[in-house]
């Protein structure tokens, strides 16, 4: 049997998931969590197969839950989950030690598929994915300016070119407005730029956003 623990904050997300997995006899999502410290309260309870998260967690980043669980549970295969394209968080969710990814959009006819492929040792990724890693790996492929950010840095810079405050990222990922400020002056000098508007058409023209 193949024992599922899903987490993402949305209920009707992990509904749709349960639905999706339930065509295949062999799985079974035997544990659910909205938030971080809830999956953290679940991750040793059971022995689990796989661990679905969605990259977009409230408070703690989806990749930085990820390390944890490395950490804690190397041995728990991670199939990263999330709304955004490769472009925006595929290479890092791998880097940090992700058994696959998969976008939202692509669940209803690839989740079962990215859950055998995972749990039997595998990595479930693209060919375009596959070729990013590769290159990542090539000491004569220039990084571009976002890829020298932190996962926190990058993070919140997505989120200035999706046009959100400094209040409301600051209610999102649960740290302080001051805190928000820091972390986009310390972006706008690590890309050499000077305003939000420059970020966004950067975001923009490098197809990190989906909108």
């Amino acid at each position: 049997m193949i024992k599922i623990l899903i987490a993402d904050d949305h209920a009707i997300v992990r509904e749709g998931l349960k639905q999706i997995v339930a065509e295949d006899e062999s799985m079974h999502v035997l544990g659910e969590a909205g938030s971080a410290a809830e999956l953290f309260n679940l991750i040793d309870k059971e022995e689990w197969s796989i661990i679905i998260l969605d990259i977009n967690m409230p408070g703690k980043n989806g990749l930085e839950i990820l390390k944890e669980i490395h950490t804690q549970r190397p041995a728990i295969p991670v199939l990263v989950l999330s709304m955004y394209s490769e472009e925006h968080y595929g290479l890092r969710a791998i880097k940090s030690g992700a058994a696959g990814y998969l976008q939202k959009i692509s669940a209803p006819s690839e989740l079962v598929k990215a859950i055998l492929k995972v749990v039997n040792g595998g990595k479930y990724i693209s060919p375009e994915l596959a070729e990013k890693i590769a290159n990542s790996f090539d000491l004569n492929h220039k990084l571009l300016p976002h890829e020298y950010l932190s996962d926190r840095e990058f993070q919140i810079m997505c989120q200035i070119s999706a046009g959100k405050t400094a209040d409301q990222i600051s209610k999102d990922l649960m740290i302080s407005i001051h805190t928000v400020y820091s972390y986009r002056n310390r972006i706008l000098e690590k890309m050499n730029m000077k305003s939000n508007i420059e970020l966004t058409r950067y975001v923009m023209q490098n197809k990190l956003t989906d909108n």
